[in-house]
């Protein structure tokens, strides 16, 4: 599904009112009306339920009046609070707004900035002193069985200030029903951003296509349940956009992972060639190659340190284990690389990285593989704190690498900051892969999959129990053994990162987040993958 900023969706508007000739009070009506049948589906019959309806000046708040009248019809107790001055209320809201002063719903303004001294309306006249409102709000939340958030929408710009500011904390402290419209008042609908306070929604309604914000941390964590709601935009006027980012969603995957011949052998799904292995960290490798498995690759090779090879022959049964000279030092030594090269040789791609361990060695090591390939990378852990020390070894692959930093591992990678990078997780990854020509896999809550061309994968799967040692190690495998299997690199990439998420939800689902460890995400990866092929 594709995903937009505010100001791609404000195009897709402006084109299917002015070209297509959709009237923007239509797409108001059918927004209105897909919020009232969310109502419905929280409360059951609306006739009789009390409803707090908080709007602003703009479409978001015109919604919100339509909102409003569609339940005043159907019976319901509707009190309908304006954040704003109603002159500066205009065109498809100001209609709605009108239509309210109509049919008799009572509207209570609240206009200008909490202060000592009230609350200003549109004549600079107190009309309800600060204390009295919040009494009011307070007592009127506590009777009400759902609260309407239309106050922002889209076009919020800066910190939430003021007298809204103290709304929207009352409406969060009430631990009410919430059900905003198209995004919650005070998430920032490009960068997922809060900046202050914001509505805790226990569902948003977004509509025609959802926003960046809502499916990005810790926007995400605000919207609640998100529903995509149609409003009558012309499919044909999406299509004519230009959009570049996608959510990963559970349709796409079955359509990269090839099918299965009935006559066919090992050598048909892939070699992965794993290069790992250092003292204390043997596990990564064997993670790494236990997932490449059971993602389907035919045969998996993993290159490690000679003195440590009895620890990963008695820990993988299916895997080759090529040894290494290290002369007892448990990393591999620079001496070992043509014998690497030669093991590259009819492998179909190379995993390195995982357990790896950084010194001088590691370094020499990582730059000669990456100058040397001619089939596909993944790059994972200390292969990445590797390139650190020099980025510009990338320029100089032979072949489509995939690398999968950490924000830790980025913010080495780039020298910004982890800040940083969490702020603005998508053009992080978006600039990395267009100025290193590599597919760029920004792990984290909401994974980030950024190719080359500038196309943004987001990806909606995984859960806090998998924030754990070895679960990188997993997708790491995955995405290698998907790669083997002839999948393109990004989508082998994009598939990886999906089916590694939902095995750590199926493990949580069973086990409880805090007990995962990345052991338990390979176990459930056959599962997933029988589930999406099947429900194909």
């Amino acid at each position: 599904m594709k995903v937009v900023t505010p100001a791609q969706m404000n195009e897709i508007d402006k084109i299917a009112i002015n070209e297509y000739g959709i009237p923007g009070i239509v797409l108001m009506e059918n927004a209105a009306l897909k919020v009232v049948e969310e109502i419905e589906n929280a409360l059951g019959v609306v006739s009789c339920k009390k409803i707090l309806i908080f709007a602003g000046r703009g479409n978001n708040g015109g919604d919100a009046f339509a909102v409003a009248r569609h339940l005043f019809n159907k019976g319901a107790a509707v009190n309908v609070y304006i954040i704003a001055d109603r002159n500066s209320i205009n065109g498809d809201a100001a209609v709605n707004l009108d239509i309210l002063d109509k049919i008799g719903i009572e509207t209570v303004e609240i206009n200008g900035t909490c202060n000592k001294n009230g609350i200003c309306n549109k004549n600079g006249t107190c009309n309800i002193k600060e204390g009295e409102l919040i009494k009011q709000l307070k007592m009127q939340l506590a009777f009400t069985d759902l609260v309407v958030d239309g106050i922002f929408g889209t076009g919020l710009k800066g910190e939430i200030k003021g007298i809204t500011c103290e709304i929207i904390k009352i409406i969060n402290d009430s631990s009410k029903t919430v059900i905003s419209i198209d995004i919650p008042s005070g998430v920032n609908g490009t960068t997922g951003e809060v900046s202050g306070v914001c509505i805790k929604a226990s569902k948003t309604v977004t509509f025609a296509l959802p926003k960046i914000g809502l499916v990005l941390y810790p926007g995400c964590v605000y919207s609640g349940e998100l529903v995509v709601a149609d409003i009558g935009i012309p499919l044909k006027v999406m299509g004519s956009m230009d959009i570049k980012t996608s959510i990963i969603d559970r349709k796409m995957i079955p359509q990269w992972i090839p099918k299965r011949d009935k006559q066919t052998n090992k050598g048909d799904y892939g070699r992965v060639l794993i290069i790992s292995g250092s003292k204390g960290m043997t596990g990564a490798g064997c993670l790494t190659a236990r997932a490449a498995h059971r993602s389907g690759a035919g045969l998996v090779y993993l290159a490690v340190p000679e003195s440590l090879g009895a620890i990963y022959g008695s820990s993988l049964t299916e895997t080759i284990t090529i040894l290494l000279k290290d002369e007892g030092r448990g990393y591999i030594l620079p001496e070992n690389i043509e014998l690497i090269e030669k093991h590259m040789e009819g492998k179909d791609v190379i995993a390195i990285g995982p357990g790896l361990s950084i010194n001088n060695s590691t370094v020499e090591i990582v730059r000669r593989i990456v100058e040397y390939s001619t089939v596909p990378l993944v790059l994972d852990a200390d292969a990445l704190n590797a390139a650190a020390y020099d980025v510009s070894i990338l320029k100089r692959l032979k072949t489509t690498a995939v690398v999968t930093p950490h924000p830790g591992e980025m913010a080495r990678l780039t020298g910004k900051t982890t800040e940083q990078i969490q702020k603005d997780r998508i053009n992080t990854a978006k600039e990395f892969a267009c100025k290193w020509n590599v597919i760029t896999v920004l792990k984290g809550w909401r994974t980030i999959i950024a190719l080359p061309d500038g196309t943004i994968y987001i990806n909606c799967t995984g859960n806090p129990g998998m924030a754990t040692a070895g679960t990188g190690d997993v997708l790491t495998g995955l995405i290698a053994g998907f790669i083997a299997q002839g999948i393109q690199p990004h989508y082998a990439a994009c598939a990886g990162v999906y089916i590694h998420g939902l095995a750590g939800d199926l493990a949580a689902s069973k086990i409880g987040e805090h007990g995962i460890i990345a052991s338990d995400l390979i176990d459930e990866i056959p599962y997933v993958i029988k589930t999406i092929i099947q429900s194909n």
